[in-house]
């Protein structure tokens, strides 16, 4: 099974989406890309995820163009907000999804603030990769 998460710059919500779908099955080939890849991991998203026990401080912020060449059974985009366009994937794809959060790299005021949006954020991609895994990933891999 290989999935690719794709976003706009691949540094917050598509790694933290790795990271998850990377714990919840080995079995599970997940790479990330950009379409614009920032080129870096935002910090607050390695140390949101770094707080429940996933490190994904080792992902690289990658570029699509890397992956068009391969089949994917999944690919899945998180882009968020209305003013953001997710990347189209023109690749071989058996299933094409979306998944829309908002960017928490994008959040201003306090730490605490800011800090809190990370968490949200990461908690409700937790919740729908875990929902996508349970309900259509994992009956694909029994």
């Amino acid at each position: 099974m290989k999935v690719l998460i794709l976003c706009t710059g691949n540094s917050c919500r598509s790694q933290m989406a790795h990271g998850f779908l990377q714990s919840f099955d080995s079995r599970i080939t997940v790479c990330s890309a950009g379409t614009q890849a920032a080129g870096k991991l935002n910090a607050g998203a390695v140390a949101a995820m770094k707080e429940i026990g996933i490190d994904i401080s080792n992902h690289t912020s990658d570029q699509v163009e890397q992956y068009l060449d391969q089949e994917w059974d999944y690919v899945i985009t998180v882009c968020g907000g209305a003013n953001e366009v997710c990347p189209a994937f023109l690749g071989k794809v058996k299933h094409r999804l979306h998944m829309g959060f908002d960017d928490p790299s994008h959040a201003t005021g306090t730490d605490e603030f800011i800090k809190s949006e990370f968490h949200r954020v990461r908690d409700q991609i937790k919740d729908g990769f875990y929902k996508l895994y349970i309900e259509q990933i994992k009956p694909q891999l029994s």
